[in-house]
């Protein structure tokens, strides 16, 4: 893997947190530009921050020219995240492990998507996914803190009905948008398993693997380099200290079971069959060894995820079951299940959705779709933010808007939302310039004066009614 893609998986992980990991490193001694009580920020933090915000600009088709003001609106919104982790601290807010867990998987689930697979990220990255997972484990937790307390703050600013209306009027006529075609739908997933033959072929291998080291006295090390499919295998298999919730279930449960030197039973994982030699045991961490088989992703029993779903589209259409009823029950998919099967835009939070704005597998289905109620056949696709690679849905259209000049009438979620998120964002301008004055702030250069909504522009939502 290039310099170039590991460079982009990198920003990609940190992408939706403001502040890359190397912004907190502190990878050299250089000179200190700012302090936030006990904290301090190097001028290396900046650039690196600089850096990683004009290459995804430019990875996007929209590169940034550097300028002193952009250099200076970095630091100031290092500054006030540094702010938002002390006043986390005096409000008492935390995250929770699971949830430190959750977001984590989803996005090395996204890294994956975007490297080709488990092993082509392993590889970029020289680790395994189980080690990327620890070494970034406390930075989103920091990021996903200060996302909290500003979440805290938000959830308090509301908007009433006049203030929206206002907000509409002020907008002159001509300058009203013109709203692209809506739909809104929802999709019944089902991920196909694997063909018993490939979790068969899977787990054997892993079993002769272990018959051989301990029957037959082979290296553990020779063997994971030899066969295991995981980035440790380089390295013999070895998964340095590590604290044990930092490891998925299965494989701490297993490796914690046995003594050190002691070989575990083949053990499956969402990434496959293990073989786990416990190496060390301190406390809550421990060393392990370990070896990966990974289950044949392409031999999948794809004829009974098509049959399932024509059997629940079947009952919708001729026997009068509710179709957010059977996808809550039977959908496979984590985000759209809750709720009933609706697709929402994962941006906004809205339900309607641009119909050229849809991903394109699912616009190909939704265009084929011409009533509201009509569900369409199975169809395969590449599920975004799941370690599937393959599944199958079917997809209901339940709304249709023509294209149309926006009003009031059909549009007040849509401009209300814009409408709040300008209230908003002065709110929190507001607020995060009350805030700087709780704490002791030291500038070790001079600072010069720089619009506050830019210092947030990298963080806050865009407000353009779309």
């Amino acid at each position: 893997m290039n310099y170039i893609l590991k460079s982009i998986l990198l920003f990609t992980l940190f992408l939706t947190y403001g502040i890359s990991a190397f912004a907190q490193s502190g990878q050299v001694s250089d000179k200190i530009i700012a302090i936030v009580n006990d904290r301090i920020i190097l001028k290396s933090d900046v650039d690196n921050e600089i850096r990683d915000y004009m290459n995804q600009a430019e990875m996007q088709g929209q590169p940034i020219q550097f300028s002193e003001d952009l250099w200076y609106s970095a630091l100031q919104s290092i500054v006030d995240n540094y702010v938002l982790l002390e006043k986390a601290k005096i409000d008492s807010v935390v995250v929770s492990d699971e949830l430190v867990n959750r977001q984590m998987d989803q996005r090395i689930n996204q890294l994956v998507r975007q490297a080709g697979s488990e092993q082509a990220l392993e590889e970029a990255f020289g680790q395994s996914i189980i080690q990327l997972r620890a070494d970034f484990r406390d930075q989103f937790r920091e990021q996903m803190v200060t996302q909290q307390v500003r979440q805290n703050k938000i959830q308090r600013i509301n908007i009433t009905r006049p203030e929206v209306e206002e907000f509409f009027k002020s907008i002159p006529q001509d300058s009203l948008p013109v709203i692209p075609e809506q739909v809104g739908v929802s999709q019944i997933v089902i991920i196909p398993p694997p063909l018993e033959d490939a979790r068969d072929n899977a787990f054997e291998k892993a079993a002769a693997i272990r018959d051989s080291i301990v029957n037959y006295d082979k290296s553990f090390e020779e063997m994971a380099r030899r066969y295991s499919e995981d980035g440790s295998a380089a390295r013999g298999g070895l998964l340095p200290m590590m604290p044990i919730n930092d490891l998925v279930a299965n494989y701490s449960a297993a490796a914690t079971a046995l003594e050190p030197g002691e070989i575990s039973e083949v053990v499956q994982t969402q990434f496959g069959f293990h073989v786990i030699r416990l190496n060390q045991r301190m406390g809550d961490n421990i060393e392990t060894n370990h070896i990966l088989i990974r289950i044949d992703e392409e031999q999948i029993d794809e004829q009974f995820a098509i049959d399932k779903l024509n059997a629940l589209r079947d009952s919708v259409l001729h026997h009068d079951k509710r179709f957010s009823d059977l996808a809550r029950k039977y959908s496979e998919d984590d985000e759209t299940r809750a709720f009933g099967g609706r697709i929402m835009n994962m941006q906004t939070g809205e339900r309607l959705m641009m119909i050229d704005q849809l991903e394109p597998a699912l616009y190909r289905i939704v265009l084929l779709l011409d009533e509201e109620g009509e569900i369409s056949e199975p169809r395969s696709f590449n599920p975004p933010r799941s370690s599937a690679s393959r599944a199958f849905r079917i997809v209901r259209l339940d709304r249709l808007i023509p294209e149309h000049v926006a009003n009031l009438e059909d549009d007040y979620d849509r401009i209300r939302d814009t409408a709040l998120q300008q209230k908003q964002m002065r709110k929190l301008s507001k607020w995060m310039e009350d805030l700087r004055d709780e704490f002791y702030i030291e500038f070790k250069i001079p600072m010069p004066d720089v619009d506050p909504l830019m210092q947030d522009e990298m963080q806050m939502p865009e407000t353009e009614v779309r």
